[in-house]
């Protein structure tokens, strides 16, 4: 079995990208990692979640997991050289021996994964603001569509976050009072709840929408703002079971 980092050089690689690159891909996806953590990947040192696994094979257009991890599928092989005769009776033998009933394999039974996460029933504002720091929170099963170290989910509402974010997404948030400057996150600006990306430069602080159409808020002394955390993930809502 090859390792995901070997994998993931060679494809990387292969594709003509270079670890920053994957590392944009990857945050267009709602997945945000540095050039560290994928540098880690490849040097054997550190594995990302299935969910972010699964988003590499789908940016790197991997699309037999099995071959690229495990090596040639023994199966493909069956009906190798034969002709449509020959494959019938292949066929025609398979099911015999399942009709038998003494070759079939032991069934375990399998265990869904379960991953509840509470989500604001308040959205985030993409544009105008809305507070959700009291709001109330509705727990939904989202499995592996939440990142690991999610603490909560908050939908979406507004297009100042386009093309990345969008009405009806859910962003995933890790629960933490300060974020370095360029990242996206939660926050909170005079009664309002925002999600935007934090520029924090020689001119001032501001929240900057990803929509060029949209001026940035500046942040004065005189504020009351808070950081609710960093957005390390997203999906759409209409992903999530039972989510309305």
């Amino acid at each position: 079995m090859r390792a995901f980092g070997e994998v993931l050089v060679e494809n990387r690689r292969r594709k003509g990208y270079s670890q920053a690159d994957l590392v944009d891909l990857l945050a267009q996806e709602g997945i945000e990692v540095t050039t560290k953590a994928v540098s880690k990947w490849e040097n054997l040192t550190r594995e990302p979640s299935l969910h972010t696994i699964l988003t590499v094979c789908q940016i790197l257009d991997i699309e037999d997991i099995y071959e690229e991890f495990l090596g040639e599928n023994p199966f493909d092989h069956v009906m190798e050289n034969l002709n449509e005769d020959g494959k019938a009776k292949i066929i025609e033998f398979a099911n015999l021996l399942r009709a038998s009933r003494k070759y079939l394999p032991h069934r375990a039974d399998i265990i869904p994964f379960e991953n509840y996460q509470p989500i604001a029933v308040e959205p985030a504002s993409a544009g105008t603001g809305n507070y959700i720091e009291d709001s109330v929170k509705e727990s939904y099963n989202v499995g592996h569509l939440a990142p690991e170290k999610t603490d909560f989910g908050i939908r979406i509402s507004g297009d100042s976050m386009e093309p990345m974010y969008h009405t009806g997404d859910v962003a995933w948030v890790h629960k933490q009072d300060s974020i370095s400057n360029g990242e996206i996150g939660i926050f909170y600006l005079n009664g309002n709840t925002y999600i935007k990306e934090l520029h924090d430069g020689p001119d001032g602080v501001y929240l900057v929408s990803l929509n060029e159409k949209y001026h940035p808020i500046q942040i004065y002394e005189s504020d009351s703002f808070k950081i609710f955390g960093k957005v390390i993930g997203k999906c759409k809502g209409a992903e999530i079971p039972g989510f309305h």
